[in-house]
C-alpha cells in the first residue's frame, strides 16, 4: 500500500470528510461540508487546503520539513508522502484544515491546488561520500 493510499483510507473514515473528484480533475479528493480539503495527486504527492492565516501560523514549521512544499499566494499545501512520519504529518494538517475552514471564510481568491506547480525531488536514499 502507497502512503498515499494510506492516508487516504485512514482519512475516508473521517465524519467530516466525503470523497469527491478533485476539482483540478487530476485524482481523488476528500471534502468537509464547505470546501475540498485535500487532493491526492499520485502515490506520494499529496494537496492540501488550508486557510492564510494557518499558513502563516506554521510557516516556520513547515519551512523545517523536507515533506511540505509551498507555493507564494496558494492556500495549499504540497505533502510529499515517503514514510509513516510524512502520513502521520499529513493527518495531522487535515485536521488543522478541518479546524480552520470551519471559522469564519476568508476572501474568495483562486482556489487551485498546486498540482503542476510544485516540482518534488525524490530523495537521494544512497550516501554519496
Amino acid at each position: 500500500m502507497t502512503p498515499a493510499q494510506k492516508a487516504m483510507n485512514q482519512l475516508a473514515t473521517w465524519p467530516d470528510l466525503s470523497p469527491c473528484e478533485a476539482g483540478c480533475g487530476t485524482g481523488r479528493a476528500l471534502r468537509s461540508a464547505r470546501d475540498e480539503i485535500v487532493h491526492f495527486h499520485s502515490d506520494r504527492d499529496v494537496d492540501l487546503h488550508l486557510t492564510t492565516r494557518a499558513i502563516q501560523r506554521l510557516h516556520y514549521d513547515f519551512a523545517e520539513s523536507t515533506a511540505i512544499r509551498l507555493v507564494p499566494g496558494s492556500r495549499w499545501v504540497t505533502v510529499h508522502l515517503d514514510c509513516d512520519a510524512d502520513v502521520d504529518l499529513l493527518l495531522s494538517l487535515v485536521s488543522v484544515a478541518l479546524k480552520a475552514h470551519a471559522g469564519p471564510q476568508e476572501p474568495p481568491t483562486a482556489t487551485v491546488c498546486n498540482f503542476h506547480r510544485v516540482t518534488v525531488l525524490i530523495r537521494d536514499e544512497t550516501d554519496e561520500n
